[in-house]
């Protein structure tokens, strides 16, 4: 989830298409569609080799998929550009920090 708006409602993730947002419980069984496998994925240089790493790419409608390296024909996760922003702009405004201790 990510907070919308700067500070203000909560929104959700959304999906490119129906398969692309599973539960846990489903994504061993869940279809990946082509347009979330078929994108430049990248993640954070200050990553391990350990496969311990999100990774996300932009999707050609703009949103922004998100993904488990060690999985990565598993689930993804697509939020609009807004929401991205509003996360990025949480983590930069330290709303997250209390998550790295």
């Amino acid at each position: 989830m990510a907070k919308l708006d700067g500070h203000g409602a909560v929104g959700t993730a959304k999906s490119a298409s129906a398969a692309t947002v599973t539960t846990m419980a489903t994504a061993q069984t869940a279809a990946v569609p082509a347009d979330v496998l078929d994108v430049a994925w990248r993640k954070s240089s200050y990553s391990g080799a350990m496969g311990n790493c999100v990774e996300v790419a932009r999707l050609a409608s703009g949103d922004v998929a998100v993904r488990n390296s060690r999985d990565p024909r598993g689930p993804a996760l697509v939020y609009t550009q807004a929401e991205i922003a509003a996360f990025l702009a949480g983590a930069k405004e330290g709303e997250f920090d209390d998550l790295a201790v």
